[in-house]
């Protein structure tokens, strides 16, 4: 069984991208985003990217998640997750769903 890694990257623009990669290395993902291996690719015009967090999982289904949770989240979510911060990422949280219930008031 090959590791899926979740990992974030930081694009030239400044932008985050969150994405899963199946296999043994992290390092030859970066190096097909920043080689520009796929022309369609969100990271294709934002090259150079830079890896800020990875992380293996041991199932794909995991690392789907996972992903799937950490695109929704804010920018300064992600720095916290990213940081280990958790009661920054605790707080971040309850404001958003309080946001949200007010929204929807």
């Amino acid at each position: 069984m090959r590791p899926t890694w979740v990992y974030i990257l930081r694009c030239a623009d400044d932008s985050y991208y969150v994405g899963t990669y199946r296999g043994e290395l992290i390092e030859t993902r970066l190096l097909e985003h920043n080689s520009g291996h796929y022309p369609k690719a969100y990271t294709f015009k934002r090259r150079p990217v830079t890896l800020l967090w990875a992380d293996q999982c041991e199932w794909a289904v995991d690392a789907i998640a996972l992903e799937r949770r950490l695109k929704g989240w804010s920018r300064a979510k992600k720095q916290a997750f990213m940081r280990e911060d958790w009661d920054e990422l605790q707080k971040l949280s309850k404001r958003g769903s309080v946001q949200k219930k007010q929204e929807s008031s």
